[in-house]
């Protein structure tokens, strides 16, 4: 599909990352001592170390242009990032609004994964925090049909939730992995004029509690509420109470598991099949056909497949009902 007729552009803000990847053997609770928690001091010896290209947006981009939608990123990065950007100009993903800094590293996140898949991480922002420089009035906004606003330097998701309002342009509010730092108040504020709002199970729990307002209240203030509920599948939530759709997971056909931008994969699946006009149900489906893609790759962004492959693996799980709908991805 040609960048410039816009029908499915997309604008991906949030970070831009390098993961260290770890994996440890054993399960975190079984060196975690819960009544000396107060006083955490505690090491976990890691049996591999791998560094991938990362990053929310990036992440989501990624799998964005896979599915034929037109992601373009605004985001920051930086000196260490130039391989970066032509490897995603490579892959199909526009970078013109990546902006690199010569005087900073790119950020930098650190995870390591237990045997039941549970993670502990860190982050180190970096060039991440110069995105509040970044602007919507800035872009060419002719034909954007969404934007996504996923983890990101605080002040700049609190930008572009703004001008995205005043600028009438729709937005994916993805506050995901910074809930723990934004406020109660600034999470409202982000998610207001949103037209999807999207997190995990876990999230929406610190969500509620920063919030004080319940699944079902928040869902009166977006059209759409999304939990994804790992391997439980996912649930979308419609305002206008016609139903709450029960999206089921995708089965794993791989042994070696990788959960780090599964979620971004997710987003970008449902979002690309939103674009080119499916119903949820489908939607969500193929939100988890993306997420198994990355489920199965060491690194958040999944092996490169074609549009026949991943229309294969869907009727694999799901049928070939929807197949002639599947088929208006890429087209």
């Amino acid at each position: 599909m040609s960048s410039h007729d816009g029908s499915r552009r997309v604008i991906v803000t949030g970070s831009v990352a390098f993961d260290y990847l770890m994996t440890f053997s054993d399960r975190f609770l079984d060196v975690l001592v819960p009544d000396r928690m107060h006083r955490l001091s505690v090491s976990f010896r890691v049996d591999s170390m791998r560094r991938v290209r990362g990053g929310c947006a990036p992440n989501i981009a990624y799998s964005l242009a896979r599915l034929g939608a037109d992601p373009v990123i605004m985001a920051t990065a930086g000196s260490d990032a130039r391989e970066y950007r032509d490897w995603l100009a490579e892959a199909g993903v526009d970078v013109s609004l990546l902006a690199v800094h010569d005087d900073v590293f790119t950020a930098s996140f650190f995870v390591t994964t237990d045997r039941d898949q549970n993670q502990v991480g860190t982050f180190y922002s970096g060039a991440m925090d110069r995105a509040r420089d970044l602007s919507f009035h800035h872009v060419d906004r002719a034909g954007i049909a969404m934007a996504v606003i996923a983890p990101n330097d605080p002040q700049a998701m609190a930008r572009y939730a703004d001008e995205c309002r005043a600028l009438r342009i729709p937005f994916m509010y993805d506050p995901s992995q910074q809930v723990a730092q934004l406020t109660g108040d600034e999470l409202l504020c982000g998610l207001e004029g949103a037209t999807i709002f999207i997190g995990n199970e876990y999230e929406f729990g610190v969500i509620e509690k920063k919030t004080g307002l319940t699944e079902i209240e928040l869902l009166a203030r977006v059209p759409v509420l999304i939990v994804t509920r790992g391997n439980e599948g996912s649930t979308i939530a419609l305002r206008d109470g016609s139903r709450t759709i029960r999206v089921p997971p995708a089965r794993v056909e791989a042994s070696e598991l990788d959960p780090t931008g599964v979620g971004d994969a997710y987003r970008a699946g449902l979002l690309a099949a939103h674009l080119a006009g499916l119903p949820w149900d489908v939607a969500g489906r193929v939100g988890s056909i993306a997420a198994v893609f990355a489920l199965e790759t060491i690194g958040p962004q999944p092996q490169r497949y074609t549009l026949a492959e991943f229309r294969a693996r869907y009727e694999a799980n799901f049928g070939a009902a929807d197949t002639p709908q599947l088929l208006r991805l890429g087209a």
